[in-house]
């Protein structure tokens, strides 16, 4: 019998057996969240200087109380059981708790999944805030190539919103558009007939409805914005990211975005970077956009995505039950309902939760069984909420 290795005594299972047809899996995944680059080629988002991260903050005294009122668990049962790879929370600028899964090196980068659209987001409001994005410019004159899609005449906000009118199927176990789409970003089994990204998008076809009414989560609207924001900036998404966010930031380490065959980066979801690095993204949206007193991200953007998103559209859309008074501007969810909370989230249990009314920002990484778990989402949520209440 082979000989064991280091690999295998720590994850449980040797390095070959994780492959592209079971990456997004348990237990692989508890590994490949961590380490996307081994299996999708990926672009790097370089920082300014890596810094070591601060050190560790251990709070048994909080992982200790009830995760949310009624509930008889824990804090860190919570985080156990919704499988949570690495969970950090900041008051006033300050971290106060941070705890990671057993196996996890709080150093590695984690795929943040749909975070990245919200990341893009902000990317797309310093370009328009420079005058070189229009988010009212049809996406068929910026992208030419979209002209016979149903992107045609949809515009920059509409993809910034999820209003696209857009006939796709947004199941992430499909084995039909979903399983196409990942294939075009290279994140599936080549089949022998993969199209690239942009050709991928440009098949899709437009659904019975108009552009701009309700809200339609569809992760190719925030793909297409990627390659919206290199075509009008004449730079690659990375540069245009490390640049204008990852570096004024002071993140501690690069970020890296997985690319199709072609280099299209996948600004929906292929984004990984260090938790604390995005707790760090957090605290500068509730610092007013800045760091150190250095603009990143300007007052202007931040009260849009803040108060402008549709509560109506909201309600008669596809997410309306993840958050029962919530809206959506610019990539980016308000709680609503009394609340000025608002967070990014993506799939597997990814979450970016800020609220400014407390100044307090949380990190949350996972590798859940399931794309999607309504249940454990809720049970997170709630969490948040009580945490950023200050209980």
């Amino acid at each position: 019998m082979p000989k064991s290795t280091e690999f295998e005594a720590v994850n449980g299972f040797p390095r070959e057996a994780v492959t592209l047809a079971n990456w997004r899996t348990r237990p692989y995944s508890f590994w490949s969240f961590r380490n996307v680059a081994e299996m999708v080629r990926s672009a790097r988002i370089k920082t300014a200087d890596a810094t070591s991260l601060p050190k560790l903050v251990d709070n048994p005294d909080l992982l200790g109380r009830p995760a949310a009122a009624g509930l008889r668990h824990s804090i860190a049962d919570l985080l156990g059981h919704s499988q949570v790879d690495s969970f950090l929370l900041s008051r006033q600028g300050r971290i106060v708790c941070e705890w990671h899964a057993k196996g996890i090196d709080r150093t590695d980068p984690h795929l943040i999944f749909s975070i990245a659209k919200s990341i893009t987001a902000l990317v797309a409001g310093m370009l328009e805030d420079q005058g070189i994005l229009d988010p009212s410019a049809p996406i068929g004159e910026l992208v030419p190539e979209t002209r016979n899609s149903a992107f045609a005449d949809a515009t920059v906000q509409h993809l910034l919103d999820m209003r696209v009118s857009l006939d796709f199927d947004e199941s992430y176990l499909s084995e039909e558009d979903y399983a196409r789409y990942r294939r075009a970003m290279s994140w599936n089994p080549p089949s022998g007939k993969d199209e690239a990204m942009l050709s991928f998008l440009c098949s899709l076809r437009k659904a019975s409805g108009p552009h701009g009414t309700d809200h339609w989560y569809l992760s190719p609207n925030s793909d297409l914005l990627g390659i919206v924001l290199e075509r009008v900036s004449g730079e690659r998404f990375t540069d245009l990211c490390s640049r204008l966010l990852w570096q004024p930031l002071g993140a501690s380490a690069d970020a890296y975005v997985t690319v199709d065959p072609q280099g299209a980066p996948r600004t929906a979801g292929g984004i990984s970077c260090r938790p604390h690095d995005l707790l760090a993204l957090g605290q500068m949206l509730i610092n007013g956009g800045t760091v150190n007193g250095n603009r990143i991200v300007s007052q202007r953007w931040i009260d849009d995505m803040q108060k402008n998103g549709d509560s109506e559209a909201w309600a008669r859309g596809t997410q309306a039950d993840f958050l029962k008074t919530g809206r959506y501007r610019n990539n980016w969810y308000q709680v609503g309902g009394g609340s000025n909370a608002y967070l990014a989230a993506g799939i597997h249990g990814q979450f970016l939760y800020c609220d400014p009314a407390t100044d307090t920002v949380i990190a949350c990484t996972s590798s859940q069984s399931e794309p999607q778990n309504d249940a454990l989402d809720q049970g997170l949520l709630a969490m948040f909420t009580q945490l950023s209440a200050g209980d």
